[in-house]
């Protein structure tokens, strides 16, 4: 038999634990709201808590953080080759960059339009 004092440690660690848990898993997604695969992929995660979503279209630090990380990691190599902005581009807890949604327990848009340098497809 728990004291009361010994219940409310021990809820106090669960939660915080849990609190904890859910800083750690966050995954970083990068996405433009003009860009109709980022809108299909944001709806998914709306209201999840794992997910950062970085709109970098709002605000020139996030463009630049984007663009940072798209001209240094290999992940966005194709991305860039053929003519992509390279996004949604997912940041995983553990650095791991991708660009693929189902990587990151998304289901990936049907097949449709990519965002191009060039503007088409967006």
């Amino acid at each position: 038999k728990i004291s009361a004092y010994e219940f409310v440690d021990c809820c106090f660690f669960i939660i915080f634990a849990t609190i904890i848990l859910i800083q750690i898993i966050m995954i970083k997604m990068y996405v433009m709201k003009t860009c109709p695969y980022c809108e299909y992929v944001e709806k998914q995660v709306k209201g999840n808590n794992q997910f950062e979503v970085i709109d970098i279209s709002t605000n020139v630090r996030k463009l630049k953080e984007f663009l940072d990380l798209r001209d240094k990691n290999p992940a966005l190599d194709e991305a860039k080759k053929i003519g992509d902005v390279g996004i949604p581009c997912y940041v995983k807890e553990d650095g791991t960059v991708t660009l693929s949604s189902a990587e990151v327990g998304l289901e990936p848009m049907p097949d449709g339009p990519a965002c191009s340098i060039d503007g088409t497809g967006c």
